[in-house]
C-alpha cells in the first residue's frame, strides 16, 4: 500500500514537472506554420508585396521631391516696385532699381475679432471677381501682379564697368494671360525697333493688361554703343542663339539672355530692319508649318506675312526649337528711324496684343496682307551705281525692269530685270554695289493649302526647355557634343548678302 502511495505521488511530481517545459516549447511550434506558409507562397504573392513596398518608397521619395521643388519656386524674392515706365531715370538707377523687401511667409492665424451682426440689406446678385494674375519671377526679382517695373540684364561673362546693363521692362497685368516677348536690336544699328518696345511698353496699363509683356529695346547693348550691327568681337549674336556657356563670347551672351529671358515667355516677336544699306517692306517672319506661329501672323492685321523658319542660331529658330511661337517683324532700314516703319510695327503689335486677348480694342486694324511662302533676290550683274526704278511694297510682273546699275567711269549701264511675278519686299538704298550684289526682295504668293492652320497661344507653367545639350546653337535635335560645346568652328567674319533676321 505504502508502495502505490509513493509510485502514485512519483508520477504525479513528475507530471506537473514537465508542464513548464510543454509550455516553454509551445511558442516556437506557434511559428513554424508561417514560416511555412511563406516559404510556400506563391511567386506572384510574393512580387506584389515587394512592389507595394517599393511603391511606398517611391511614393514618400516623390513626396520629398515635390516639396524640395516647390521650396524652390516658393523662395521668397525681392518684389519689384510699381513705375511708372516712361518716367526719366538716373544710370544708378538701372543698375539697381527700386525693390520692396521679399513677403515673409505666412504664420500662426492671428485670433480674428468676432464678426459684428450688419444690418440687413436688400439681396443684390453676386458678381464673380475677376481672376487674380500671377507673379512673375524674372532676373532675381519677383514681379506682382498689377505692376509695370524695369530690372537689369547683363551676361554672365563681361567685364565689371565695361558691359552696361541692359533694361528689360516689365509689364505684368492684373489679370492672368500669356506673356508676350517683344525683342529689339539684336543688331546694334538698327534702331526701329528700339522705338518701336518704347512706344508699345510705355502705353500699356497693368491694372487692365491681361498676362505679361516684357520688352528688351537693346538686347546688343555692345554694337548699339558702336553703331555696328555686331558685337565687339566682330560676331553676329543672332547666330548664336540659344548659345552656350562655354563658348565664345557671343555664344555666351546668348546663353544668358535665352536662359534668363527668353524661357519666360509663351510667344516672342523679335524686331529687325534690312542690313547693309537695304530696307524692308514692313513685313513678318515665321514657319508657317507651325500653327502657333500661324496664330501670331494672324494676330498683326494689314502686315505681309513671308514663310521662313529662319537660319540656324537665330533667336526665332532656337525659341521655337524649345516650344516658344516666335516671329520676326522686319521694318525699315538700319543706322535711321523710319516714322512709318515705327508707327506699322507699334499698330500691328498692339494688333496683336488684342487678338491674343491680353488687350481690349474696340477696332482691328486692317485687312490681312497677302502670305508670301517663297520669296527670291534679284541681283546685280555688274558693279556700279544703282538707281531703282520700283519702291517698296510695289506689284512687279516678269521682264519689268527693277533698277539700273551704271558704271560712273565706263557709263556702262545695265537694267535690273524681275524673273517674277511677284511684290517687292525689300530692296537696296541707292549706292555703290559690286556685282552679285542682292539688290531686290521679290515674294511669291503662297498657296493657301501650304499653310498650317492657326493654333492658340495659351500661358503655359512648364518652362522652356533650357539644357544645352539638347539645344546647342539654335537646333533642338541635340547637335551638340556631351560637353555642351559646339563641334564645327564659328564664323569669324559676318556674312554679307542677305539681310534674314
Amino acid at each position: 500500500m505504502v508502495c502505490r502511495s509513493l509510485s502514485l505521488s512519483l508520477l504525479l511530481s513528475l507530471s506537473f514537472s514537465a508542464i513548464p517545459s510543454f509550455a516553454e516549447e509551445q511558442p516556437q511550434d506557434a511559428t513554424a506554420p508561417s514560416e511555412v506558409a511563406l516559404e510556400n507562397m506563391p511567386a506572384k504573392q510574393e512580387d506584389d508585396r515587394d512592389e507595394a513596398t517599393g511603391q511606398e518608397e517611391s511614393s514618400d521619395t516623390a513626396t520629398v521631391q515635390n516639396t524640395e521643388g516647390a521650396t524652390a519656386d516658393t523662395e521668397p524674392m525681392p518684389q519689384a516696385k510699381s513705375i511708372e515706365l516712361d518716367k526719366p531715370v538716373s544710370e544708378q538707377e538701372l543698375i539697381t532699381p527700386p525693390q520692396e523687401a521679399p513677403a515673409e511667409p505666412a504664420t500662426a492665424e492671428k485670433a480674428q475679432p468676432e464678426p459684428q451682426p450688419q444690418p440687413s440689406k436688400p439681396s443684390e446678385p453676386e458678381t464673380a471677381p475677376a481672376p487674380e494674375g500671377r507673379p512673375l519671377r524674372l532676373l532675381g526679382a519677383e514681379v506682382p501682379p498689377a505692376t509695370s517695373t524695369r530690372l537689369p540684364w547683363s551676361p554672365n561673362q563681361h567685364f565689371e564697368g565695361v558691359y552696361s546693363a541692359t533694361p528689360v521692362l516689365v509689364v505684368n497685368g492684373a489679370e492672368p494671360g500669356p506673356t508676350l516677348c517683344i525683342t529689339a536690336a539684336i543688331h546694334g544699328d538698327e534702331l526701329n525697333g528700339i522705338e518701336t518696345v518704347r512706344r508699345v511698353m510705355y502705353n500699356l496699363n497693368p491694372k487692365t493688361l491681361k498676362g505679361a509683356v516684357i520688352g528688351v529695346p537693346i538686347v546688343n547693348m555692345q554694337g548699339f554703343h558702336r553703331s555696328s550691327r555686331y558685337l565687339t568681337d566682330r560676331r553676329d549674336l543672332n547666330r548664336h542663339f540659344p548659345g552656350d556657356k562655354n563658348g565664345s563670347s557671343a555664344s555666351r551672351i546668348a546663353r544668358s539672355f535665352f536662359d534668363e529671358v527668353v524661357v519666360h515667355c509663351n510667344a516672342i516677336v523679335d524686331l529687325h530692319t534690312g542690313s547693309f544699306y537695304r530696307t524692308n517692306l514692313p513685313q513678318l517672319r515665321g514657319d508657317l508649318s507651325d500653327p502657333k506661329v500661324v496664330k501670331l501672323t494672324k494676330g498683326f492685321g494689314s502686315t505681309v506675312v513671308l514663310h521662313s523658319d529662319g537660319a540656324k542660331g537665330t533667336l526665332r529658330h532656337a525659341a521655337v526649337a524649345a516650344g516658344i511661337p516666335t516671329v520676326t517683324l522686319e521694318a525699315g532700314a538700319p543706322m535711321v528711324l523710319d516714322e512709318l516703319s515705327v508707327s506699322h510695327s507699334v499698330k500691328g503689335i498692339r494688333t496683336l496684343l488684342n487678338q491674343l486677348g491680353m488687350v481690349s480694342k474696340f477696332r482691328l486694324w486692317g485687312e490681312p496682307e497677302p502670305v508670301y511662302y517663297n520669296s527670291t533676290w534679284q541681283r546685280a550683274t555688274n558693279g556700279g551705281i544703282i538707281f531703282s526704278k520700283v519702291q517698296l511694297g510695289e506689284f512687279v510682273s516678269k521682264g519689268d525692269v527693277l533698277g539700273t546699275v551704271t558704271n560712273p567711269i565706263t557709263n556702262v549701264r545695265k537694267e535690273i530685270r524681275s524673273q517674277y511675278n511677284g511684290r517687292i519686299l525689300g530692296m537696296a538704298m541707292n549706292q555703290v554695289v559690286q556685282p552679285g550684289f542682292a539688290a531686290y526682295h521679290i515674294g511669291i504668293e503662297a498657296p493657301q493649302e501650304q499653310i498650317s492652320p492657326p493654333e492658340e497661344v495659351v500661358a503655359e507653367d512648364t518652362p522652356a526647355a533650357t539644357d544645352s545639350d539638347t539645344l546647342s546653337n539654335g537646333s533642338g535635335n541635340g547637335s551638340g557634343n556631351e560637353t555642351g560645346e559646339v563641334p564645327a568652328a564659328e564664323p569669324q567674319t559676318p556674312a554679307t548678302e542677305s539681310d534674314e533676321d
